[in-house]
């Protein structure tokens, strides 16, 4: 089990950043997805989960209405668009196979400063 994520970056507060994350070793179209975040000192915490299929959606109360998970399984890929970033948005940004990241490999960084 192998979980990619790129696509993090600076960007200022209200801006949009998008996440991509690629899975190999094992068929990621018939999991589950989670997006897990930790913040420097911080515990991990959930973002977002998507169904294997995508009918299913779920997010965490601090980015509803702000980011958006999507999944293109022809490309074992998760995608989370982040929109009207704010600095608590600031952390190391993973995907996982389920809300306490299991599973997680390579991070992205995504700072929301001024």
């Amino acid at each position: 089990v192998q979980l990619q994520a790129s696509g993090g970056g600076l960007v200022q507060p209200g801006g949009s950043l998008r996440i991509s994350c690629v899975a190999s070793g094992f068929n990621a179209s018939s999991r589950f997805m989670y997006c897990v975040r930790q913040a420097p000192g911080r515990r991990l915490d959930y973002v977002s989960h998507m169904s294997p299929g995508g009918e299913v959606t779920v997010y965490a109360d601090s980015v509803q209405g702000r980011f958006t998970v999507s999944r293109d399984n022809a490309k074992n890929t998760l995608y989370l668009q982040m929109t009207n970033l704010k600095p608590e948005d600031t952390a190391v940004y993973n995907c996982a196979l389920d809300s306490h990241g299991s599973g997680r490999g390579q991070e992205t960084q995504v700072t929301v400063s001024s």
